[in-house]
């Protein structure tokens, strides 16, 4: 099964024998550099499979932390914060029984201290018949202000049929553009069986970019790739298997990703308008299956290999200002090996990734703060930690 290569949560932890929980308040096995260390946030504070944490727009006060069972939890910023309370609860409608399905995804709108919309990603059961699982794009609102979602409010803007129990990316993010992006898997099993990857009419493999303010129940922006045919409007780029955390650069408003690999590697992609990602044709930078000229396909700006871990979980450019040594530098890590690595954000894939921190985490996501600082969450142990210079 580990050929697979599953996203993350337990399957990949059991495949791969690698993660596992800490409690830790004090930095892990360092890089021989020892470029940066990592602290417990939060101590009092531990989470249910966590598998995402944000802040919402211009609001440094709260953090907002998701549990894959299908709630959202919200807490103080304050590092002595004793509590957390419920934002909203869906776990009556969402389905978490498979490793990578449940509520995987949340987006505040730009607007959220004005129009109280919040979007999640999350999976509900299918009807059977070859559709084990259909994700979700929902919208819900706030009608106090802020406090709390409304679980009544929802209105689902997008559903997608998942043929098999795997892959399903979940992602959520708005660009600076002010348009919703979607991350979707190739819809599971292993070798992607059913050619979604480099199918342009299908939804799955793919990143989309609509436009949640224009509708019903969405806009297509006027510039995607298939605005005018060729391909369904909402994608804005395909050929990723599992596209599992991706994040725009503060500065420079570039989309990166990690996308989980197969049998041998691991990738970062950066993600432009049109660029087609290559899957299932290559795995990383190797030839995996029929039409192998890379002509018109992207290749990675970084990989790894089986030997050093085996499901990415992509991060972020860091931007914040307690490690100034690594302003510019994207971070990305591994659910099975805990590994923490940097590149440099102007690479055009001739640079080598850089070793920056051996934990014994199960990297379920990283996090960005208003601020710019960076956090990982173990997703086996339920904890969060702030990465910090030594």
């Amino acid at each position: 099964m580990k050929g697979f290569a599953l996203l993350v949560l337990a399957f990949a932890l059991a495949s791969c024998g690698g993660g596992g929980g800490s409690s830790s308040t004090s930095a892990p096995l360092q890089a021989e550099q020892q470029s940066i260390m990592m602290e417990r946030a939060f101590p009092a504070l531990s989470f249910a499979q966590p598998v995402d944490m944000l802040q919402a727009p211009d609001d440094d006060s709260r953090w907002f932390v998701l549990e894959k069972v299908g709630r959202v939890l919200v807490f103080s910023s304050d590092d002595a914060a004793q509590t957390a309370s419920v934002f909203i609860d869906i776990s009556d409608r969402a389905e978490a029984g498979s490793s990578e399905a449940g509520l995987l995804g949340m987006a505040f709108h730009p607007q959220f201290t004005l129009n109280g919309e919040v979007f999640l990603s999350y999976t509900t059961a299918g009807p059977g018949g070859g559709t084990p699982l259909i994700s979700h794009i929902s919208r819900f609102r706030s009608n106090d202000g802020g406090s709390q979602l409304d679980p009544a409010s929802e209105e689902i803007l997008l559903s997608v049929d998942q043929p098999f129990t795997n892959h399903n990316g979940g992602n959520l993010a708005f660009g600076p553009d002010g348009f919703l992006y979607i991350g979707l898997g190739d819809g599971g099993s292993g070798g992607d069986p059913q050619g979604n990857g480099q199918n342009t009419d299908t939804l799955l493999g793919t990143i989309l970019r609509i436009d949640v303010d224009t509708g019903p129940p969405y806009g297509i922006p006027a510039d995607n790739p298939f605005v005018l045919g060729g391909g369904r409007p909402e994608i804005f780029a395909w050929g990723l298997r599992n596209p599992w955390r991706w994040s725009f650069d503060r500065l420079t408003g570039e989309l990166w990703a990690g996308d989980v690999g197969q049998n041998q590697l691991e990738e970062v992609d950066r993600i432009v308008s049109g660029g087609n990602y290559g899957w299932n044709r290559f795995e990383g930078a190797l030839c995996f299956a029929g039409d192998c000229n890379p002509a018109g396909l992207i290749p990675p700006v970084a990989e790894y290999t089986h030997g050093e871990g085996c499901s990415i979980t992509g991060g972020y450019v860091y931007r914040g200002t307690g490690i100034p040594s690594l302003v510019g530098t994207y971070l990305y890590g591994d659910f099975c090996s805990g590994t923490i690595w940097g590149l440099d954000s102007n690479s055009d894939g001739t640079l080598p990734s850089r070793l920056l921190l051996e934990s014994a985490l199960a990297i379920s996501s990283f996090a960005e703060g208003n601020d710019g600082e960076l956090f990982v969450l173990d997703y086996t142990g339920g904890t969060l930690h702030r990465l910090v210079s030594p």
